[in-house]
């Protein structure tokens, strides 16, 4: 026999009821659950330090601007969370951040690393491979440890921010680029350029507007 209008609405009200028992009884209590964590901004990391209001204006001045940046600071005063807090606030913010340590790649692999390699162009290369530049293309990339670039990768540097293009290590086409650099380097980048060690070219193209990462010991 159907059921009437009277028992459906019994029974739906029943499998709500069932329903809710279900739903909490799958819920740990409160003191078990973890609370949402909210992702903190670079920026509010770096905001949340006073003895960096200075920088912290100077990188909301400068990050709207498509221009190079050069962090110069020790090593581990924090000139990735800079890097970050720059591309959060920029135009490119909605575009790749590719982030390439210089000094963490074998000289040999760095020109493949960048630029990218086609099929062929060596003996371990069995098919074509973009290079960070490509990956980068209309957002931002930030090179760290830029004093420990071997001067033959420099010139190849520069040549990308003169000219805007790429080309692949065993290839002859060019590849525009549209990518904006934030570089890192240590204190003793001036003493690397007297000495030969870095291009004073390079640099000039890279310190369009130069910051100064205070140290941990004076935060």
């Amino acid at each position: 026999e159907a059921f009437g209008r009277n028992e459906l609405e019994c029974l739906r009200g029943a499998c709500r009821f069932l329903g809710e028992e279900l739903k909490n009884s799958l819920q740990l209590p409160a003191e078990f659950q973890v609370p949402e964590v909210k992702k903190i901004s670079a920026m509010q990391m770096l905001k949340d330090c006073p003895s960096l209001d200075g920088l912290c204006r100077s990188i909301e001045t400068v990050a709207p601007y498509d221009v190079n940046i050069l962090l110069i600071g020790e090593t581990g005063s924090g000139k990735d969370v800079v890097a970050n807090a720059i591309w959060e606030l920029s135009a490119r913010s909605k575009r790749p951040f590719v982030k390439f340590n210089c000094g963490a790649t074998s000289p040999a692999l760095i020109a493949s690393t960048l630029f990218g390699h086609e099929k062929g162009a060596f003996t371990d290369a069995s098919h074509m491979r973009r290079g960070i530049f490509e990956l980068a293309n209309g957002g931002t990339l930030f090179l760290d440890e830029l004093t420990s670039m071997p001067l033959e990768m420099q010139t190849g540097l520069l040549r990308v921010l003169e000219h805007g293009e790429i080309t692949r290590v065993g290839g002859d086409t060019p590849i525009f680029v549209d990518v904006r650099i934030i570089a890192a380097a240590q204190n003793d980048l001036q003493e690397k350029i007297r000495k030969g060690e870095f291009r004073e070219d390079l640099w000039y193209r890279l310190s369009t507007y130069p910051l100064d990462v205070p140290p941990l010991r004076q935060r």
